[in-house]
Formats: C-alpha cells, structure tokens, sequence
C-alpha cells in the first residue's frame, strides 16, 4: 500500500512539476546566464534580485531568473534533467539529492573554477570537505547552511517558570509536563509537506543509535524494522501520546506552526534556522522574543550531533553560457558582502570564512557556536538519502503523524518500499 502511494505522489509531483518548469524555461544569449532557485519566500526573491543586480553592474552579464515553488523544485528539477532543460545554474540541496543528479551525469564539475578563484581560501573546510566533493570531484559551491534546533518563544518559557532549558531527554519530557500542566501546548510540527517532521527522525536516531547508524540507514545498509528505528519511533510516539504535539500537525506548513509558537499558542518548534528569516520579518526580535536550545542528549556515549541543510549552487553539465555560470558561482559565494546580506535574510550562516560574525544576530551567533561544538554535522533526512528513497521516508513521517499507534506496520511497510526505491 506504501509504495502505492509513494509512486503515485512522485508521479503527480513530476507532472506538475515539468508544467511548472516548462513555462518558465529561460532565454540564452551569450551575455547572460540562467538560473532556476526555490528562494521564492519574499524577503529571499528581493534579497536575490538586488544580488543579481550587483552582479550584473560589477560583470555586464545579465541574470535570467526563474524562480520556481519550493516542493514544485524537488521533482521538477529532475524532470528538467532527464528532458536536458535545465538552466546554466540552479540551486541545490548538498549531500544525497546532489549525488543522485551528479551520477545522471547532469553536472558540470567546478574544481578548475574553484582552484582558479581560490575558494579554498573563502570556504570552511569543514563545508568544502561535506558539500562540495561527490565522487572525488567539485560540483556544488555553498550559498548558505542551517542549523535545526527547537526555536522557543521566550516570553511563554518565563510565563510558565521555566529558566534553565533541557539538556537531557528526562529534562525535556519534564518540560512539556511543565508545560501542559500550565495550559501551554509544548510542541507545534507543521508537517503538511512532509518534511519538517524529518528533524523529530533524525534527532531522535541520532540521539539514540548514533551517527554511524544513521548513515548506514540512508544508505541502506541498516534497515527500518532495526531495534534502533523502531526505538526512535517508539520515543517520538511517547510525546504524541502524552499530547505534547499541537492537533492536526500534517494539516499546517511549518510556517504555521512557526506562527502558533509566535503568537504563545504553542512554547517551541522543531526547525531550521530559517525560521530566523521568517520571525524576523513579522518583526520578532532575536534573543529577546526567540532563541533556541540544541535536541536533548539520550544516551550515554553517543556523539552529538547538529542537523542542517547545505543550500548550495550548481552548474547543468550542457550549460549554454558556462562561462557566465562560473562567473555567477564565484560572485556569489565570494564576495562577503553578498553573504553577510544573504545570511541576514535568509536566516542562514555563511559559509565564506570572510564574513564577520557580527553580522549575525545572537541567534544565528548561537547556532554558529553550537554547530562548532558538534562532534557531528549531518545532512537532514531528505538530504542523506536518495530522492527516491527520501520520498518514501517522508510519507511515512506524515502518516506517522496521523497514526502513531501503527509505527511498527509503517516502518515494516516503509523497509520493503525502501528497498525497492534502493534498487533504482
């Protein structure tokens, strides 16, 4: 029944996808450059307009920008592939789904590029070594990376009490107890995507079983019916039951969960640091109104681990203006003041060793430093596994959502849909 489903949804996700991107494929000339990007959230369709103007005055190339919907990107990128339509540059999330669309041989290796502008002299290592490198080569540069944390409103903790914030796994359930008990909705998921609800499965896998496990698991070498799975469903399903989660998750976008923890209907959020971007914008004050704290520990022994999406650039490997591509790749990752304004709006942090930590808020120099402290650093869910694969794990999240007490049938049903998604 599972991989019914998740067949069905790929292929009525491509369909619209390929409509979508077919109305919006660019024009070619020799002095301008494509490119196709989700940022299409306000502040980040704007923010990437003045960019490009930048870029436009300092090089003469002009920028042909077709931004198209976050979801509609996912499988509508890889439609575009496989119809050899895709622009010179597109955005692109690091790890598995750049993997996937590197051995389609779809992408243009940028390591001449980078030696020749010296971008290992501007990137973190620690982000050069994990994003940029697939199958011994360079085809990504990173725009900006994130770190996924329980975001809180303040002014709820202090209303209920709370003053020192969960370090353990008991300490955290103690929380919501407090919580609850004061008429508070400890947790808001909007998980009407599927995949905000992947950080609740990450955390609790790598809290528990650890990072090395969990990379055995999205490669397929472990499996979803694994005591270590069926553990860390059995954790998160504790806190649905105790009435932790705000109702009807799967029926709101993370941004309205983001919503109901900044208007104190709920006390936290499970996301990633562009939420920062987001309560920024409706005027919430980092620090002062918001802040987070890092996924309680579990167990002893296990490496802590931060979780985080690399946002990163590509070049399409038949790219008409390649030239220009390269020249739009090395602006943008390169030029500090372009990075500082891109980090501010997107709630993001720079991966360009050059741009000043001061141009963060406190938030994001929090999430900077807990990144750093990490003893790991690994790719979200839909990021860590293959497309087709990710595709299944995030249906079963949200048919989790809606039914908890059947955990043991979804991960025994997701395991054989798995497998087959493996084989492709």
């Amino acid at each position: 029944m599972l991989r019914t489903k998740v067949a069905g949804l790929v292929l009525a996700s491509a369909l619209a996808a390929s409509t979508a991107f077919s109305a919006a494929l660019p024009a070619y000339a020799d002095g301008e450059v494509s490119i196709s990007h989700y940022f299409t959230g306000e502040l980040g369709r704007v923010g990437l307009e003045e960019i490009f103007k930048q870029f436009t005055a300092e090089t003469g190339v002009s920028v042909v920008d077709s931004p198209i919907g976050h979801e509609d990107f996912k499988t509508g990128i890889l439609v575009r592939a496989a119809g050899n339509s895709l622009p010179d540059v597109f955005s692109y999330w690091a790890g598995a789904r750049t993997q996937f669309v590197v051995d389609a041989g779809n992408l243009h290796s940028i390591a001449a590029m980078w030696d020749a502008n010296g971008l290992g002299d501007v990137v973190a290592k620690s982000i050069a070594d994990g994003a940029t490198l697939y199958n011994g080569d360079r085809y990504l540069v990173p725009f900006g990376y994130h770190y996924a944390g329980m975001f809180y409103n303040k002014k709820v903790m202090a209303d209920a009490g709370i003053t020192d914030l969960p370090k353990t796994w008991e300490e955290f359930v103690a929380l919501c107890d407090t919580l609850k008990a004061k008429g508070v909705t400890p947790i808001a998921l909007g998980s009407k995507n599927r995949w905000p609800a992947q950080f609740w499965f990450d955390y609790l896998v790598l809290r528990t079983a650890g990072p090395e496990y969990r990379a055995a698991l999205m490669a397929g070498t472990a499996s979803y019916t694994d005591d270590q799975v069926k553990l860390a469903m059995q954790k998160w399903k504790e806190l649905v039951d105790a009435g932790y989660f705000a109702p009807n998750a799967n029926a709101d976008d993370w941004t309205d969960a983001a919503d109901k923890v900044a208007r104190g209907d709920a006390a936290m959020t499970l996301m990633g640091t562009w939420i920062t971007g987001y309560w920024n914008g409706i005027e919430l004050k980092p620090g002062e109104d918001y802040d987070f704290f890092e996924f309680p520990k579990m167990a002893d022994g296990v490496a802590n681990a931060a979780v985080g999406p690399v946002d990163g650039l590509v070049i399409s490997g038949n790219a008409p203006n390649m030239a220009n591509a390269e020249k739009l790749l090395t602006f943008l990752v390169s030029n500090p003041e372009v990075q500082a304004k891109w980090a501010g709006i997107q709630g993001a942090l720079s991966a360009n060793v050059k741009v000043d930590p001061a141009n963060y808020t406190s938030v994001m120099q929090h999430a900077l430093a807990t990144i750093s402290n990490a003893e790991a650093f690994a790719f979200n869910y839909d990021l860590a596994t293959p497309p087709p694969v990710a595709e299944v794990g995030l249906s079963m999240f949200a048919r989790f959502m809606d039914d908890p007490a059947s955990y043991e049938t979804i991960l025994t049903e997701t395991q054989a849909a798995a497998a087959d998604a493996f084989k492709q």
